[in-house]
């Protein structure tokens, strides 16, 4: 089991959504918490709120990451928790995408998680009692949905990056953990992901409020439940933490046109 409290966590995304319910469920198990964003003045605010310390970042920059972590362990000495949850979700159909589109939600999506593992990984190896990552993909990790494809690349993306990175470790036995944290309809404001996009990266992805559509009648949960599911699963040293197991109709009906797929093809005799 990965212990909690009094450890150092950092939270990129932390300014809002699931990574401040995350931040704020941390501080309230007795974890030292720094929280990471792009954006300056709500990453000040919800420090202030919530009690937690403010890292301006770009998670799509690596060299940005890397001065995060730098910045960490000079005032605190070690990291023990890591949380990869920037993220944005504007949704577009795959044939209207331009190369920006891709080049942009690639780089918070999937990039943001590997340069944060890249860079932190090391750290935690280095402790002599390890630590932990979670990694935020979606339920779009396991099941795609039309309009979201490249959401959705991203989202399988982040999830093969933590289940391959988990059986690496185990194979070295690593007291290092991996949690992917595969969220459902959560109250957060990436109906606006759009807001801190380069201009030189504009295209066909649009900004969307799923809640004001046929989602509106699912059941959605605030960032503090997401944030006590993803502690669970930190001290569990779980493999998956998902909000919504409700829905696993969804990836079921996925995985069984899958298992079709297989007893298609059955394999012929010599």
């Amino acid at each position: 089991m990965t212990q909690i409290e009094g450890r150092v966590a950092v939270v990129t995304g932390g300014g809002s959504g699931i990574g401040r319910g995350i931040a704020e469920q941390l501080i309230a198990e007795g974890a030292r918490v720094v929280i990471a964003d792009i954006e300056r003045e709500a990453l000040e605010q919800t420090a202030a709120e919530i009690g937690a310390e403010g890292i301006h970042v770009d998670v799509t920059d690596p060299a940005s990451v890397q001065a995060l972590a730098d910045e960490v362990v000079a005032r605190h000495g070690s990291v023990g928790i890591v949380v990869n949850n920037a993220g944005v979700g504007p949704l577009a159909r795959m044939a209207d995408m331009t190369l920006a589109d891709w080049r942009f939600i690639l780089d918070v999506n999937l990039w943001g998680v590997i340069h944060g593992v890249s860079t932190f990984l090391p750290l935690l190896q280095a402790n002599p009692d390890g630590g932990h990552i979670v990694n935020t993909g979606s339920m779009a990790s396991f099941a795609p949905m039309a309009g979201a494809g490249a959401y959705a690349v991203t989202k399988y993306g982040v999830a093969a990056l933590t289940e391959a990175l988990a059986l690496e470790l185990a194979e070295e036995g690593s007291d290092v953990h991996l949690t992917l944290l595969a969220p459902g309809t959560v109250r957060t404001n990436i109906k606006s992901s759009l807001r801190n996009r380069p201009a030189s990266l504009a295209g066909a992805l649009a900004d969307v409020d799923i809640s004001e559509g046929p989602a509106r009648d699912l059941r959605w949960i605030d960032p503090i439940d997401a944030g006590r599911i993803v502690t669970r699963a930190i001290r569990n040293d779980d493999l998956y933490a998902v909000t919504h197991p409700d829905w696993w109709h969804l990836v079921e009906a996925r995985q069984q046109q899958v298992r079709e797929g297989f007893e298609r093809y059955p394999v012929e005799s010599a």
